[in-house]
Order: C-alpha cells, then structure tokens, then sequence
C-alpha cells in the first residue's frame, strides 16, 4: 500500500492539472455550441460533401442540436484523455529504471507482483478521476447551453466508453513499459501508437471501403450515432474491450514479472 500511496502522491500535480484542462476543454468546446446551432448555419451545413464534413469531424452529425455537437465534440475529448492513460501507464511502469532508482525500489520487502499492482492500480484511479472529471463537467456545462431535451444518459454512455478507451491505452502503455529495454522510449512508442489508431479513425470517416481498420482503433470500437439514438454500447464490442485489456494487463504483469530491470 505505501508504493500505491507514494505513486498517487507522485503523480498528484499532474493529475490536478490534467484534471483542470480537461475542464477547459469541455468549457472551451461548448462555447462554440452557440454559433453552431443557430438557424443560419443548417443550410451551409446540409450542402457540406460528406469528405468535408468527416475532414471536420460532423460525420452524419447533427451539430446543430445539443446531442450532435457533443458527439462532435467527443472524439477529442477521447483523444486527449487516451493520451493521458497512455502516459500514465507507461510512466508509472518505467519511471524506476528511467530515473535510475529500480536498486532502492527492488530492495523493499515486497514482490514485483505487488509492485506493478499497486502501480497499476494507482495509475487506473488516476484515470477514474480524469474520466468523473470529465463526466460531471459535460453534464454541468451542456445542462448550461443546452435549450433542448436533457441528454445526461447520453453523455453518460459517451464517457463509460471513453473510460474503457482509457483502459485500452492504459494497459497498453504499461505493457510497453514492462516489455522494452529502454524506459525512456514507452511513452513516445506509446503515443505514437495512439495517435496511428486515431488517424486510422479518420481515414475510415473517409470512406466505408477500409472499414476492416477499424480493428485496429479503439476510437472506432464504440458507434456514437448508436449512442445519439439512445441505443446504448454495444455488450459484444464492450466485453471484447474487457477481454483486451485482460490481455495487455496480463501481459505486462508476464513481462515484468520476466525480465531483467535496469538499474
């Protein structure tokens, strides 16, 4: 539990100013609701090619009402909180052997198991603080702008699978960690890959004819037109989602648990 505690202390500046950025965004991004949703822009809108509008992120939205905008919104806030997990899982795994310290921390009485688990678990409360963040500010502020029908259980859905995209990211960066020889690379090899699954996102907006990379984002895996319509996640995509992140967990815990630490 100390190693859980020291890393939460550890990680608790970034986390507060994560935390505030993210509020900012949501704040920054519904201001810009107003210019959208007035009645002189639906024309300009609706004659919009459809390349254009995937360019800029409306897809078959509308961003002229409340629930359209927010799921226009929503990829960024997605990216952005993924970058975060990403970061964080990477970081907390490498950051002994990065700064040299893997000797003081081996020589506490305790396990690798217990280790990695108490920094995994205190990198997924990080990520649950950005992700409640990030959900109660949505409801306050769009509840603020929005004239419109309450959209709550919609933002709701939107932010439980920005959560398990956070988990993907989050697991994955701490199996990064755990499996390259040098630390200092995890986050950058971590983000990069991140950011090819969010180009493969918008490459697939282009066009229905790759359609099959999908596979291959996580920002893909959830439909927010489904989410719009009231129709929920979908249960199969979700405990596929779960069974991947069991995966890249288990797997870091293998490679970590294996291989030689720098010290």
């Amino acid at each position: 539990m100390n190693i859980f505690f020291r890393e939460l202390k550890a990680n608790r500046k970034a986390l507060i100013i994560w935390s505030v950025c993210m509020f900012v965004f949501v704040l920054s991004g519904m201001s810009k609701y107003t210019a959208y949703s007035s009645g002189a822009n639906n024309e300009i809108f609706n004659k919009m090619p459809h390349t254009m509008k995937a360019l800029f992120g409306f897809g078959s939205f509308d961003v002229t009402k409340m629930s359209g905008f927010f799921a226009f919104l929503f990829p960024y806030l997605a990216l952005t909180t993924a970058i975060h997990a990403v970061l964080i899982g990477s970081g907390i795994i490498a950051k002994e052997e990065r700064d040299k310290t893997t000797e003081f921390l081996m020589t506490k009485p305790v396990s690798r198991t217990i280790i990695i688990t108490s920094k995994l678990l205190a990198a997924f409360v990080n990520v649950v603080i950005i992700n409640l963040v990030t959900l109660i500010s949505s409801i306050i502020i769009v509840g603020a702008y929005n004239k419109e029908k309450d959209i709550s259980n919609e933002i709701i859905m939107f932010l439980v699978s920005m959560f398990i995209i956070q988990l993907i990211f989050l697991s994955l960066g701490a199996l990064i960690a755990a499996s390259i020889r040098k630390p200092k690379a995890a986050g950058s090899i971590g983000t990069g890959i991140l950011l090819g699954a969010y180009v493969i996102s918008k490459i697939t907006d282009f066009t229905d004819r790759v359609n099959y990379l999908n596979l291959l984002s996580p920002f893909k895996y959830f439909s927010y037109k489904s989410i719009i319509n009231g129709e929920g996640l979908n249960l199969l995509i979700v405990s596929l989602s779960i069974i991947l992140i069991a995966v890249f967990s288990a797997s870091a815990y293998f490679f970590y648990l294996k291989r030689d630490l720098n010290v």
